[in-house]
């Protein structure tokens, strides 16, 4: 049979941000009607190693029944060498015989997929006039972010900071030929999260870069870069401010290192994530309730948001006879 290889810039042509917006919306309200089915990743993290790999299955039933499972290398000492702190493949095989039928860059997917669900997260959440966006770090997921914030709401204008503000600098230069709205690197977190509205941190940092005095009243942060239990980006007065959204309760419980410092620290309790995304899509539970509230969005990442671009990017490649398609 044949196997559909989609490289880097043929996944970035096929899964436009604002498509996968909406994809990503509906594999969060199938998730929660437990209509997919996902297990918690695996990650092998052996001591000394430079970086760490992670297994992420997931299944979906129905006509198109399929198995996906990503395979992802961890990296972070990849931004210094030019290269993704992501690398690995999706791979997709069918429900119904278990062969293979693609293999994916996981990079170009996690980038699009993570951004997307930001986004369907700050449709949710966001204030309907927020417009004024910080972005912490300027690496892979600043990029895609800065294009899902443009998608989810009108952006007025958008400061970045960074480790090193030359690196926020050459983001701006990248950027700004692409946006109407004015992008300014900054240099410091701080100078970037005061007065804005829409807050995405996505770094590689184990300690936080957030602080709770420095965040407007009626933010809403999309909390990205820490996905282990032993990293987090926002401090514990920042959780126990804001009212917590996740994509799945059971991640978050497991890896989530914004969360579980914060609890073992006494700052917030086992009742303090209000609902994970796909259940305000499915409309039982409340979002935002006042203008005043602080929201935060913590993403982890799901299995299932890999297989939904997968599938996604499968049947468009063959429909547009798009990719390399090979013997197997």
């Amino acid at each position: 049979m044949s196997v559909l290889i989609l490289s880097q810039m043929e996944v970035e042509r096929l899964l436009p941000m604002a498509e996968c917006i909406a994809l990503m919306r509906e594999a969060l309200r199938r998730l929660a009607a437990g209509e997919l089915t996902q297990p918690l990743r695996m990650v092998i993290s052996p001591p000394g190693a430079k970086g760490l790999l992670g297994l992420m299955p997931a299944h979906q039933a129905g006509e198109r029944a399929a198995y996906g499972v990503k395979v992802i290398g961890v990296f972070p000492d990849n931004p210094a060498r030019g290269l993704d702190a992501h690398q690995g493949s999706v791979l997709l095989l069918s429900g119904e015989t278990g062969e293979l039928l693609a293999l994916m860059n996981a990079s170009a997917v996690t980038a699009i997929r993570t951004a997307a669900v930001s986004g369907v997260a700050t449709e949710l959440l966001a204030r309907e006039d927020a417009g004024d966006l910080a972005i912490i770090g300027s690496g892979v997921q600043a990029h895609t972010h800065l294009e899902a914030m443009a998608c989810a709401r009108p952006i007025r204008r958008a400061r970045v900071a960074s480790r090193h503000l030359e690196h926020a600098r050459r983001f701006v230069e990248s950027v700004t030929p692409r946006y109407a709205f004015p992008v300014e690197a900054v240099d410091s977190v701080e100078a970037a999260v005061r007065g804005a509205d829409l807050i995405v941190t996505a770094t590689s940092s184990r300690e936080p870069v957030i602080k709770r005095e420095w965040i407007a009243p009626g933010a809403h942060l999309n909390v990205v870069g820490a996905s282990i239990a032993a990293a987090r980006e926002v401090d514990s007065a920042t959780m126990a401010a804001a009212s917590l959204f996740v994509d799945r309760r059971e991640s978050t419980l497991n890896e989530s290192g914004d969360y579980l410092i914060a609890l073992r620290q006494g700052a917030i309790g086992t009742d303090h994530i209000r609902a994970e995304l796909g259940e305000l899509l499915l409309a039982g539970k409340a979002g935002r309730t006042s203008a005043a509230e602080i929201t935060l969005f913590k993403s982890l990442g799901l299995a299932v948001e890999d297989l939904a671009s997968a599938e996604y990017l499968y049947q468009k490649a063959k429909a547009q006879q798009a990719g390399t398609w090979v013997e197997y």
